[in-house]
This record gives C-alpha cells, structure tokens and sequence, in this order.
C-alpha cells in the first residue's frame, strides 16, 4: 500500500485461464492521487510506474488534482469519461439559481439513480475508445523502465473497474478472479474514503439511501458481472476493445506484456 492511498494495488498475480497468471509490475489500479504523502510521493516515485492514465473528467481533476513525485517525470494521459463520475451526476443537475427545481432534483435523486451493473453497461455503451486507449498503452510500454501503467479515477472502482476488468478478461484471465479483483474495491474504500464520500452527499441534502450507498461505496459481485455479460453478447472483451480501435497487434502486445 502506498501512503495517502486506500485502493491502490498491482493486478499482477491474477489466475490465467490456461495456467499462470497475469505479470506483476505491468498494471496498476487505484483512485485519485490527490490523497498522497510526502512518504507516498517517495514510495511512487520509486516504482516502476511511469505512465499515469486518468479516466477523471476536468470538473473532477480541478476538484482535487493529482499530486506527483517532482523527483523523476510521469507521462500522464487523461482519458475523460463522464459515465461514472460523481460530478457529471451533478453537472445535469438543475442550476443554482433555481433553488425550488434543485430542492426537487434531490429528493427525487435516490429514486432515479441507476443500479451499478445499469451504469457500466453505459460506460461501456460510450467508452471503448477510451477503454481500448487504455489497452494501447499498456500494450505498448518501452523496454526501458519505468514502463508499468497506473489506471485511476476518483475511487478507482467504477471507471476504473470496469477497465481493469475488461483487460484482465481479454488477455485470459479466470473470470472468477476478474470479478474478485474488481469486489475487493469496497473493502480498501471502507473507512475513511467512504466516510468522506457519504458526508459529501448528505451535504447536497441527499438521503443516504441503500442504493446512494452502493453507487458511492459498492463493487458488488453482480455489477461487474452485469457488465462482462453484455460484452459477452457481443463477442467478448478482445473483440469490445478492437471496436474502440485496437489493432490486432495491440492486442497481441497486450497478451503479452500482461500475460506473458
């Protein structure tokens, strides 16, 4: 664990479908780096992490910016997408100036959020350029280090989930381990995080309602897996990346810098 972060970890040591598992030190998963130390600055700066992809969107980055070691350079790579964020929730929300239509708007909120597994289908829906981005860059990581990719966006389970998900799955990953992967979200979040999260949305004057919960804190099982299955209609994970524009010897190159 790196200081000041709460859902950071290597997806290396994932279980291989055809035996193995995915390479240590290639991807790396986490939420924002807007939390980080002083000690957590040293300790990132001395990993093998040198590209950084943030799946925020402007609104969010603004809200709280990553910080980064000063002591060597990341190539940061911004890949905005607003399905999943927090603040493009809020961006359709009614202006300020119109204080009656926002008192509505949150009290009808908790009725109108959608499930989780709802929500990735979206990202998905919108997101594969994005997401095939993501791919390229890990498939294309130089001979010399720092070579390894760090994929996040503000709680680094959501975005950055279902990415992670889709990656681990196309290069043959076990699915069970890609759903316990994405799962285990919700306990590195519990605490803290999750506290600040929940006292921001009461804040707005929204009901912490079981389902508000699951959005802000939740990996259940069952979303993920709602999500895999749909791109499973259409052909798998491989097949979802090459929509976004993939080649096949990226995907290639992804097989095998992750999975060897």
């Amino acid at each position: 664990m790196i200081p000041g972060l709460q859902n950071f970890r290597d997806t290396g040591g994932t279980p291989l479908s055809d035996g193995g598992t995915t390479r240590s030190g290639v991807l790396y998963r986490s939420e924002a780096l807007s939390g980080l130390t002083a000690d957590g600055l040293a300790e990132l700066a001395g990993t093998d992490i040198g590209v950084i992809a943030d799946f925020r969107t402007t609104v969010e980055r603004d809200m709280a910016a990553d910080r980064l070691p000063d002591s060597r350079p990341f190539h940061v790579v911004e890949l905005p997408l607003l399905q999943g964020a927090l603040t493009g929730m809020a961006q359709q929300a009614p202006v300020a100036d119109d204080p009656e239509a926002a008192q509505a708007a949150i009290a009808t909120a908790p009725a109108s959020l959608p499930s989780l597994g709802d929500l990735y289908v979206s990202m998905l829906g919108e997101g594969a350029a994005s997401f095939a981005e993501l791919a390229r860059l890990v498939a294309a990581a130089t001979a010399d280090p720092p070579t390894a990719v760090l994929v996040h966006c503000t709680a680094g389970k959501d975005r950055t989930g279902v990415a992670v998900a889709l990656l681990l799955d196309a290069v043959g990953a076990e699915r069970a381990a890609v759903v316990e992967d994405y799962s285990s979200s919700a306990a590195h979040l519990a605490g803290p995080w999750a506290d600040r999260m929940r006292a921001m949305v009461t804040g707005m004057g929204v009901p912490l309602t079981p389902a508000v919960d699951a959005l802000l804190t939740g990996t259940p099982p069952e979303a993920i897996e709602l999500a895999l299955a749909w791109i499973d209609e259409r052909g798998g994970s491989a097949a979802y990346l090459q929509s976004g524009g993939l080649t096949e010897d990226e995907l290639a190159a992804l097989r095998n810098r992750l999975a060897g």
